[in-house]
Parts: structure tokens; sequence; C-alpha cells
């Protein structure tokens, strides 16, 4: 049923992207798109493998200098990994049972919350995105590291829980609801979920299927706004997508034992330093 839902998501996106931009848009040829295309593919590569695309995509972004405008940094990362995630989910989401209340209820919370973040991040002015984007990646950078040094993990030792009851229950879709805000304005769900899942007590094999669902489940619908509101990148959009699914699937079926952990720390290095000149180029910007 929730592969169903995903799936009539899915075809709804696709819908509003091409009603939104023309394939000629979407494919357009020259060095954008062979540098589009392999954003997409290493980011959506990574995030299969665990580490997360929107920090990725983002400081290659800014390596490249890929985006003519700041402001279109959010939706532009929610409109491109919306498919890739999609099918990741296809690929995983089903190999985890978890409590089916627990999963709809917080996968339908960071729904909602996705969807009304979406609206308030299309309107915001640019130096407040670039602020709070380079608040994102620090906070991004500074879970992944925890993640590295096993310290996110050890949160999770000795849990059992499949499911929540009661107030944990509650915790975790109040949580999900500010995670899927959160993530319209570019904070990736998965580390902060995979976190909150653990302090409550969960299974860590449990946040997988809950925050590849949620993120499966709420980006096409803040990507749905943003292409209303126009704030998003779409020339070569398309081969960004093409790139993430490929790598999504490269990833999930040739490389999944595959050792990460040198390239972790690199990106880690890497978000840190991002985030810092981000915040820097934040101080230079007029408010609106």
């Amino acid at each position: 049923m929730i592969l169903t839902i995903l799936i009539v998501l899915c075809l709804i996106y696709l819908t509003a992207l091409g009603r939104r931009a023309s394939l000629r848009e979407l494919f357009e040829t020259g060095p954008k798109a062979v540098t589009g295309f392999f954003i997409g593919f290493i980011a959506d590569f990574l995030d299969t493998l665990g580490i997360g695309s929107f920090l990725t995509t983002t400081t290659l972004f800014r390596a490249a200098r890929y985006l003519d405008d700041d402001r279109q940094l959010p939706g532009t990362l929610n409109v491109m990994h919306t498919l890739p995630t999609l099918v990741e989910a296809l690929f995983f989401i089903s190999v985890v049972q978890v409590d089916a209340l627990t999963l709809i209820s917080m996968v339908t919370a960071a729904t909602i919350g996705g969807k009304l973040g979406s609206e308030i991040v299309s309107h915001l002015d640019k130096k407040f995105i670039l602020t709070t984007v380079s608040i994102a990646m620090f906070l991004t950078s500074l879970i992944m590291l925890g993640r590295i040094t096993g310290l996110v993990d050890s949160l999770g030792s000795g849990n059992t829980a499949m499911g929540l009851t009661g107030w944990r229950l509650l915790i975790g879709i109040i949580g999900n609801f500010i995670l899927g805000a959160l993530m319209s304005a570019g904070v990736g769900l998965y580390s902060p979920c995979m976190v909150m899942v653990y302090l409550l007590g969960m299974n860590p094999l449990a946040a997988f299927p809950i925050m590849m669902t949620s993120c499966a489940a709420l980006m096409p619908v803040s990507s749905m706004t943003f292409m209303k509101n126009d704030s998003y990148y779409k020339k070569g959009l398309g081969w960004m997508i093409l790139g993430g699914v490929i790598g999504v699937i490269i990833a999930a079926t040739l490389v999944q034992s595959l050792s990460l952990t040198v390239l972790s720390w690199v990106i880690v290095v890497v978000g840190f330093f991002t985030s810092f000149t981000l915040f820097r180029a934040s101080q230079k910007v007029e408010t609106v």
C-alpha cells in the first residue's frame, strides 16, 4: 500500500515537472549537462550507501559554481533528488518490517512538515536561505562525524523495539514533522531522523524504512510547491535526475559492501568548510 502511494506521488511529481519545464530545458546540452549528471550520480550513489545527498550536492554545487542564484538551492535539492529517492525506497523499505502505525504516522507527519516548509522557504530572501543552509550543513556534518566515530550508532546499542507507543510515538511524530519542514530548507532528514529513532529506543534497523519512506513521501509534495513558485534550477535538471537514478541503481545492486570510511571523512571536512563559506557569503548579502 505504501509503495503504491509513493508511486502515485511520483507520477504526480513527474506530471508537474513536465508542465513546468520543457524537455529542452530539462535536458539542455553543454558543459553543465555533464557536470549536472555527475553531481546527481555521485550524490545519490552515496545517499544509497548511507552518506546522504543534500550535503554532497550542496558541496559539489558550490565547487562547480553550478547555480546562478543561491535562492534556488533548497528547491533544486528537493526537486532533483525526488525520483532517485523513490527508486532508493523501492529497493529498501520492504526489507525491514516496522510497526505500521509508527511508520505511517511518522511518514505522514514528515510529509505535512515538508509541504508547509516548502511554502515558507519558497518566499525567503537570499541572505536567510544562505544562513539556513550553512547551519544545516554544519549540523549535518556534525551528525555525520558522530556516525563515523561510532557515537551515533552507540545510541541505538541494545535497542530492540520496532515500533513506538504513547509519548514516544507523539515525540516521534512531532520530531519527524519538524525534520520534514527543515528538509525543505536543505537539511537532510536521514541522519537526524536516525538519531531521534535511536534516542526513542528503537532498533537501529527501524530507522531505515522510516527515514527512506519519509523522504520518498515528502519530497514529491515539497518539490511540487517549489515548482509552482518557480524557485528551482531548471536547465539541465533532467541530467541531474537521470544521473541520480543511475547512481542509486548501481549502488544498490553492485557495491553495497563498499567501505566508505575515508570518503565519509573527506565529505565531513569539506562539509564543514562549505558551511563556513556559505555563512560568510550570507553576511555579505543585503536583506531584501
